[in-house]
């Protein structure tokens, strides 16, 4: 399924106003397991990035979400969110000017080529590292822009079933994945190759994440691959999804997995 397409018709539903996409990235933040994620691991860092001079690389933004959570959580850092698709971060940049939001710029980047070297306190890659072929490339590039002690955090679907693939002649349930997912070996021997000092790999998307996934994105996205027409039922079908997806993303969250389908790695320079 072409994920890209779903996702521009999202954007022009909730891009109207401010108040709407405020709305949107909220309740992507609610839906969107690997958020809850990357945001307990964020928190764990709240003292040293709530200091002044902290510069944080958004990389591979999308909408922007994460760059809005950032910003608001951590008001004193300086936020710089790259992302490839230039109509993208025009629209970004215009919405965060919208709303006061100063202390994020959001800039047309390839990240197999965009280095700012020794200047970032934290870099995030969420959802990223699947959409890109020369992921050391990308590696090295990330390492070379974080500062001594800085932390590289990474969101990505595993090779155990991450992209709802199972069996080896399966394709990837996301049409623009370059890959269906990473060995947790491989991408930690990728990192350390790339010059980061320490890497902390562990699994998510458990057995609760891979049913609240499938409640909360994968049956959604399939019916509006369908039709357009399912906007409309959506909000339906989410007050008897989401109270479910809610109890098993907090026990994904705040359980250990032996094994799972997505993967959340933390690398330090």
């Amino acid at each position: 399924m072409e994920y890209d397409p779903i996702k521009r018709s999202l954007g022009n539903v909730f891009n109207k106003s401010p108040f709407s996409r405020k709305t949107f990235y909220h309740l992507l933040d609610l839906l969107l397991l690997r958020s809850w994620h990357v945001h307990k691991e964020i928190n764990h860092m709240s003292n040293e990035l709530s200091k002044e001079g902290i510069n944080i690389l958004d990389a591979g933004a999308g909408f922007g979400q994460y760059s809005y959570w950032l910003s608001g959580k951590f008001p004193k850092a300086q936020i710089l969110s790259v992302d490839v698709k230039d109509e993208q971060v025009a629209d970004c940049n215009n919405f965060f000017q919208s709303i006061g939001r100063k202390n994020v710029k959001f800039e047309v980047g390839d990240l197999t080529k965009f280095v700012r070297e020794n200047n970032f306190d934290l870099a995030l890659s969420v959802d990223v590292m699947e959409h890109i072929l020369e992921d050391v490339s990308v590696f090295k590039n990330i390492h070379a822009s974080l500062k001594k002690g800085g932390m590289l955090l990474i969101s990505t679907p595993s090779d155990q079933g991450g992209s709802d693939v199972h069996e080896d002649n399966e394709g990837s349930f996301i049409g623009e994945h370059v890959r269906d997912g990473y060995n947790i070996k491989d991408i930690e021997d990728k990192l350390k190759l790339s010059g980061f000092s320490k890497v902390e790999p562990r699994y998510a998307y458990g057995t609760p994440g891979k049913i609240s996934w499938r409640l909360s994105m994968k049956y959604p996205m399939q019916m509006l691959s369908t039709s357009k027409l399912f906007f409309i039922i959506l909000p339906f079908y989410y007050v008897i999804a989401y109270p479910i997806s809610f109890v098993l993303n907090y026990f994904d969250t705040n359980t250990s997995h032996k094994t799972g389908t997505g993967l959340i790695v933390k690398a330090y320079k």
